[in-house]
């Protein structure tokens, strides 16, 4: 399932030592799982929260010594005691979920796109690194920080497929800094502003991987190098977008030339070694 899901994830953190990195799948099950629940256009809205409660009553299980039906479930209770994962975060990435379950989010002001990029994306970096053995301080730093990064690239990387269901991540303020109306999805993509909107926020994205970096440099090299090989990966696919053409960017039909299944192994290999 890991596999299938993420190359990028599945080669950073298969150099992980066994223990470790069972509790890093368990925790990607998880989370595959619930952000399938969100994405299922069969199910009602109803049907998708009763299934996000049913994790949550899940964990409420785990969390009192219990020990819930699924393996998925079942899988995450090892890893919770044996590295103090926090409920908090597991919520997080729920709480996140229910933000993608319900009405299509479209150009959200900056505060709801700060709180579901931490949601979706950082919470889950802070079980991660708790994982990798940077519990503290340092760890949540490059957690907050890694996990925008990651998130605003996959933001940039899925305008367009994301357009096809109604919904558009890019925030409200840099819309509007560009003269154009927020709620019109259609008129945002078809505008010849929009790649200004685009780079803005890829410049955000940038940011977020300087304070990933420098927050990384505080961290232990060897513990840590999951979370440098993504950042590696994702950097390279951002920058290879940002090198499209303000055409390029508009046009869905333009290949984004990501990185590929044998430059994430390559760089696996190097930060495994190194």
């Amino acid at each position: 399932m890991v596999r299938q899901a993420s190359t990028s994830f599945y080669w950073a953190m298969r150099l992980l030592p066994g223990e470790k990195r069972r509790a890093i799948f368990a925790v990607y099950a998880f989370c595959r799982n619930v952000d399938d629940i969100a994405d299922d256009e069969g199910w009602t809205l109803g049907e998708k929260r009763r299934a996000l409660k049913d994790w949550e009553d899940a964990l409420d299980r785990l969390y009192e010594g219990g020990l819930p039906e699924g393996l998925v479930a079942r899988a995450l209770k090892e890893p919770i005691a044996r590295f103090g994962l926090a409920r908090a975060d597991f919520q997080a990435v729920i709480d996140g979920m229910e933000m993608d379950a319900g009405e299509p989010i479209v150009a959200p002001p900056r505060a709801e796109l700060d709180l579901y990029c931490d949601r979706v994306a950082a919470a889950v970096g802070r079980l991660c690194v708790c994982i990798f053995g940077e519990p503290g301080e340092a760890g949540r730093r490059v957690a907050d920080a890694l996990g925008r990064a990651l998130q605003l690239t996959n933001i940039l990387r899925d305008v367009h497929e994301d357009a096809e269901r109604d919904r558009l991540y890019l925030p409200r303020e840099l819309i509007e800094a560009e003269g154009l109306p927020s709620g019109d999805l259609p008129a945002i993509l078809a505008s010849p502003r929009y790649p200004a909107v685009w780079r803005a926020l890829a410049g955000e994205a940038e940011r977020a991987f300087s304070d990933a970096g420098t927050a990384l440099a505080a961290c232990d090299r060897a513990r840590m190098r999951p979370a440098r090989i993504m950042m590696e990966v994702y950097r390279r696919n951002l920058a290879r977008m940002q090198a499209l053409s303000d055409t390029d960017i508009a046009d869905p039909a333009v290949p984004k030339r990501l990185v590929g299944k044998a430059e994430k192994l390559a760089i696996a290999l190097r930060y495994g070694i190194l």
